[in-house]
């Protein structure tokens, strides 16, 4: 058998002179070709052109900064690399063998400070107010303002006390609704980890949770019987998945006994129903995970919203002498958000969402290719938008487009928060409504088509999961790098000082700034030598060309 050698030949130069109009057409453009090239090595297709100021030289350098984008179809290099990082995490958090340890900093002198000085202030506040001196009440905000700005840059998180007292919130019944069952509530131990069996196996749980059936749907996921589907309560069930996530992790710590840690991602089925996807660190028995989801319902103690109340050009109206939305016929005053909210007022909950009865529970153990496949699937679909996961991009039948259709107009008219300025054509006043507010028009991803009701983020990870941040994830496999380099005594090419530097934006029309193509071209050369310096250390250190912790560093 003989084996045909790749041609190395150059390809035939073109006299672009010769050719038609037509044939012009179809030559690659310059910046096609150097986007092109700019994904073959990794680099960011759409680089934000920002001014690096060396606060130590003077020297100003226009630099190509990545997007940071996390979706394929804006930008694939930095969506995979983001997608890559993501792996990262929920590797190093899945199957922990040791507790996970925050300690926290000791507070500074300049910290107490200046927390002694804003608890004068809020009793002075306090004082003001009584004697009705509103001058000195917006006095000591502006300081406090500037005191809590300048706590928050000396490393102190948390709520700060507010100044004014917060106001009373309503309070809901916590008893539990007669057809959900109840679950044991076990006090709750320190402990993040999982057991051990046979004296050395610590395996961990992969969990999918699914909503409910709405009706039947065919093998694309299109409703059959449209006229019978719950597109209604589809997208209530959409819009509310989040908070009902949120009450299956709270439950789930109450029932096991200790704090439950996890990864997850929600991602949309073929029907357009959200589910969720959860690496769980240590075991839970199936029957118990089972009986936890079924005990599982969040309540929406919002106003009845099942009618529309106003339609077409007949809508509320800003009126500025009662400073509210008001009825276009009557005038009056459309009912507030807490009027409408309270107790006397909602007597049942508007909505309940719970999960489907199909719960899928498997035990992997770490370091093994059954662990390394599921965390691909957990992240497979974080670079595409909600819509194209849910294949709402692929080539669709006419029952495909109907669900659609009639799903995205639900979505249009369904309440995502209390302050959406759909609520209006249900005859209530959101919070915060405005002189600029649109009746019924709400500027919600919720409401969108290709997000499919999922308004909030699509990776969730618990706190105790890893102990660190993306950023960090990010300075480590920076700092391998580093290491590597330094181990092999090879100088990086693209190395800067160390500054200090100061970062400006860009605007159009700057002189100093280059066209992308120079950006992209910059970027690519840059990172021709990294690869290059990279190699040679690897070489030099005799260490596996580990491509998976350096690519973020780039």
């Amino acid at each position: 058998m003989t084996t045909t050698e790749p041609t190395t030949e150059p390809a035939e130069a073109i006299d672009q002179d010769q050719l038609t109009r037509a044939q012009k057409a179809l030559l690659a453009l310059s910046n096609d070709v150097a986007a092109r090239l700019a994904e073959d090595h990794g680099v960011c297709t759409r680089p934000l052109a920002m001014r690096r100021i060396d606060q130590t030289s003077g020297r100003v350098d226009v630099v190509p900064v990545p997007c940071g984008s996390t979706r394929e179809d804006q930008c694939r290099p930095c969506s995979d690399k983001a997608r890559r990082l993501r792996m990262v995490q929920c590797r190093e958090g899945w199957h922990l063998e040791q507790e996970v340890v925050v300690e926290r900093n000791d507070p500074t002198e300049a910290q107490k400070e200046l927390m002694a000085t804003r608890a004068d202030l809020h009793t002075a506040y306090q004082r003001a107010r009584e004697e009705g001196d509103e001058r000195e009440c917006e006095e000591i905000r502006d300081t406090v303002e500037e005191i809590d700005q300048e706590l928050r840059a000396l490393g102190v998180r948390g709520r700060l006390a507010p100044l004014d007292p917060a106001p009373q919130t309503v309070r809901r019944t916590t008893r539990r609704r007669q057809d959900a069952p109840n679950l044991p509530r076990r006090p709750v131990e320190d402990r993040t980890v999982g057991r051990v069996f046979g004296g050395k196996y610590r395996p961990s749980t992969f969990l999918t949770l699914t909503l409910d059936s709405y009706g039947r749907v065919d093998k694309n996921g299109a409703a059959i019987d449209p006229a019978n589907y719950n597109y209604r309560r589809a997208a209530r069930d959409a819009i509310h998945f989040p908070r009902l996530v949120d009450r299956f992790w709270q439950n789930t710590r109450r029932c096991v006994g200790w704090d439950v840690q996890y990864f997850g991602t929600v991602e949309p089925q073929k029907r357009g129903a959200p589910h969720f996807h959860a690496a769980i660190r240590g075991t839970i028995p199936r029957a118990e995970l089972r009986q936890i989801t079924a005990a599982t319902y969040h309540q929406v103690w919002w106003p009845p919203h099942d009618t529309i109340v106003y339609t077409g050009q007949k809508l509320p109206r800003w009126d500025n002498h009662h400073k509210a939305f008001v009825d276009p016929d009557t005038r009056d005053p459309l009912p507030t958000w807490d009027q409408a909210t309270a107790p006397e007022k909602l007597i049942n909950p508007a909505h309940t969402v719970r999960f489907g009865d199909q719960v899928h529970v498997k035990g992997i153990l770490g370091g093994t290719e059954e662990a390394v496949r599921h965390i691909g699937y957990l992240t497979k679909y974080l670079t595409k938008s909600v819509g194209q996961a849910a294949g709402l991009d692929e080539t669709v039948t006419e029952r495909q487009r109907e669900h659609a259709r009639r799903l995205a107009a639900e979505l249009a008219i369904t309440r995502c928060s209390p302050r959406c300025p759909i609520w209006l054509i249900y005859g209530v006043e959101p919070k915060g409504a405005r002189p600029g507010t649109v009746p019924g028009h709400c500027k919600g991803k919720a409401h969108k088509p290709e997000h499919l009701g999922i308004a909030g983020r699509r990776v969730l990870v618990s706190r105790k999961w890893s102990n660190k941040s993306l950023s960090d994830h990010r300075a480590e496999r920076t700092a391998f790098v580093r290491q590597l380099l330094d181990k092999a005594g090879v100088q990086p090419g693209y190395a800067v000082d160390d500054g200090p530097f100061v970062w400006e934006t860009t605007k159009a029309g700057d002189t100093d700034v280059p066209s992308r193509p120079v950006l992209l071209l910059h970027a690519i050369h840059q990172r021709q030598r990294w690869r290059a310096d990279y190699d040679a250390a690897v070489m030099a250190t005799g260490e596996p060309p580990d491509r998976s912790a350096t690519e973020e560093a780039a």
